[in-house]
């Protein structure tokens, strides 16, 4: 038990020979420490999650969330050790420990994250897929649009190849029906009648014939070239769209914004995403805050008196120095 309180006050960056001759403060900085100490094993938790799901090995998320949880453990050390009680000036402390606490919110945002994405993990796995099948759509369409223009501009060509052959045969139709009705007589002059007018008519027709013919024979090869042309690039654009890969998508910017998407879907999880990093900022703040409401006690007397004496003892033997080297330079002079 006495090795575990000892261990607790070494995170708490406490002087221990000092501590130990107040009693009455062991328990303050046993508490401080414990929570010193918890908050470097969640990031180490954490942090092992976190490099988890990018080397997706646990031999290396168990060594860099180690290495991480350290980090975090010897910042945390370093901040509460570093803070000194003053006589009744809790404003100044405040304000001089501000860097430290705006450090310390820091710290657990970053180390809240990779816990989250953890606790909310099942809902996260089913908006991946979902965004997964979205980027995979979104990639299929920048890869049709890419041919799109060039598909409709040789669409157009081929309709209006097609529209002038279309028109001439419509035309020629339209001057054999002419013919036709001069000759049985339902229309034209209404005569029945094989004369200058019919024959008038069907050399218009026989000439609508041969001018259709002559269109074909220019157009239909052109439709050919420009269908081939079509087919050809479209089936460019389909080999692409198949060598398309539906690459997971489940890294951690991948998590992260899942759960950012989720959070603005569902208020639940916004509200829990919300709380869950207020709790890590006040479990990486607690033992900054206990530091500052606790009252001064004997062992920052003590811890003032020993920096104090070294301080005194440092600019006393700077002041024999001086003397002694002021003494060189009066004895060399004369």
């Amino acid at each position: 038990m006495t090795t575990l309180k000892e261990f607790f006050w070494f995170c708490a960056g406490a002087n221990q020979s000092l501590l130990k001759r107040c009693p009455t403060e062991a328990s303050k900085f046993t508490g401080m420490g414990a929570a010193v100490f918890f908050t470097g094993l969640l990031a180490a938790l954490s942090g092992g999650y976190a490099f988890y799901t990018v080397f997706d090995n646990i031999w290396w998320a168990m060594g860099f969330g180690l290495l991480w949880g350290t980090v975090i453990f010897n910042l945390d050390r370093f901040i509460v050790s570093t803070m000194r009680k003053k006589k009744n000036d809790w404003l100044k402390e405040f304000v001089i420990a501000s860097p430290r606490i705006l450090l310390a919110i820091v710290l657990a945002i970053v180390i809240s994250k990779p816990l989250e994405l953890k606790i909310f993990s099942k809902e996260i796995d089913r908006k991946l897929v979902t965004l997964e099948e979205q980027i995979y759509q979104r990639e299929i369409s920048a890869v049709e649009s890419r041919y799109t223009a060039q598909l409709a501009t040789i669409q157009g060509q081929i309709d209006q190849l097609k529209q002038e052959i279309s028109t001439q045969a419509t035309k020629r139709d339209q001057l054999v029906s002419l013919a036709q009705q001069e000759a049985d007589g339902t229309g034209g002059s209404m005569k029945r009648d094989m004369g200058p007018i019919y024959r008038a008519k069907k050399a218009d027709a026989d000439r609508a014939q041969h001018e259709l013919e002559a269109l074909k024979v220019t157009n239909e090869p052109m439709i050919a070239q420009k269908q081939a042309e079509w087919d050809k690039l479209f089936d460019t654009k389909q080999a692409e769209v198949v060598d398309l890969k539906r690459n997971p998508w489940d890294g951690m910017a991948a998590q992260l914004e899942a759960l950012r998407i989720l959070g603005e879907e569902n208020n639940a999880i916004y509200v829990a995403n919300i709380f869950i990093i207020f709790l890590f900022i006040l479990l990486e703040c607690t033992p900054i805050f206990a530091k500052l409401i606790s009252p001064r006690g004997p062992y920052d007397e003590l811890l003032e008196i020993r920096e104090h004496f070294f301080k005194n003892l440092n600019l006393e033997k700077i002041a024999e120095m001086d003397h002694a080297t002021y003494e060189k330079l009066k004895y060399y002079s004369n």
